[in-house]
């Protein structure tokens, strides 16, 4: 306990900076930035990992007599650090969400929202459903660990006080960015062609029996087709998720290395 007071008296200013960066992460991420979870929760968390960081730091700057505008700035860097990294990890798990609001569409689920505890929205059913299983899977794979991880190695490549907005950093959001929808897209594409061949036997069979209502039986028919391919695509969801936790670690090294001059 004397240790913890000894350093946050004599670094109070840079431990403050920490504390930014890493509080800043927690408010968008979404495995710490849930609104179930509590704010002082977060906030501890966020509190804990700076005591760890700050004694650790390679280069700790001299602000003691800096100028209080200065000083604001700095905090606002270090802000705009936790924050794109927390972004990064939110684009991620936006995949899912992306994949889970095409499949609502194609299978007549459009209309139908569950209330999402995370955003306190409105959001579609399958959507929801990828979003709480890609969560647990996430957690069983010691992804939160690769977050906490990419804090660390955020001040080995950027020292507090150094953050620069370039254009490789924001080339690199809109591609991160991007990916998310490819993404979407194929995990999504096995429920989309099955209910396209669907689309195609209902109109052959409108053809060919006039006196059949396709609207009456295509609904059903397209729910039940859907839901059967949507539980045979899930055993493949553990190794999509290894992929875009992989993907999703390169990324956040890349994003680090673009904040600051090379």
């Amino acid at each position: 306990m004397n240790n913890v007071l000894y350093l946050i008296s004599n670094y109070i200013e840079v431990f403050l900076l920490v504390l930014t960066r890493t509080t800043s992460l927690f408010i968008i991420s979404p495995i710490f930035g849930r609104r179930n979870m509590s704010n002082m929760v977060k906030i501890g968390l966020g509190f804990m990992i700076a005591l760890i960081i700050t004694p650790a730091l390679d280069e700790i700057p001299q602000i003691r007599d800096m100028h209080f505008l200065a000083y604001m700035g700095i905090i606002i860097k270090e802000f705009a650090v936790g924050l794109i990294l927390g972004f990064i990890t939110y684009i991620t798990f936006s995949a899912l969400y992306i994949a889970g609001q095409i499949i609502d569409m194609q299978i007549g689920f459009g209309m139908v929202n569950v209330f999402d505890h995370q955003s306190n929205i409105q959001v579609p059913v399958i959507a929801n459903l990828y979003t709480v299983i890609a969560t647990l899977m996430f957690l069983s794979m010691n992804g939160h660990h690769m977050i906490i991880s990419s804090i660390f190695y955020s001040y080995k490549i950027i020292p507090i006080g150094s953050f620069i907005m370039s254009e490789r950093l924001l080339g690199d959001i809109i591609r991160i960015f991007a990916d998310a929808f490819v993404i979407g897209f194929k995990i999504a594409a096995p429920v989309i062609a099955t209910i396209f061949i669907t689309d195609v036997v209902l109109g052959i069979l409108a053809r060919t029996i006039p006196q059949m209502n396709v609207f009456v039986v295509g609904m059903p028919l397209k729910i039940i087709i859907g839901m059967f391919t949507l539980v045979l695509s899930v055993a493949a969801f553990s190794i999509i998720m290894e992929v875009m936790a992989e993907g999703m670690y390169r990324d956040l090294e890349t994003v680090i290395k673009d904040m600051v001059k090379r």
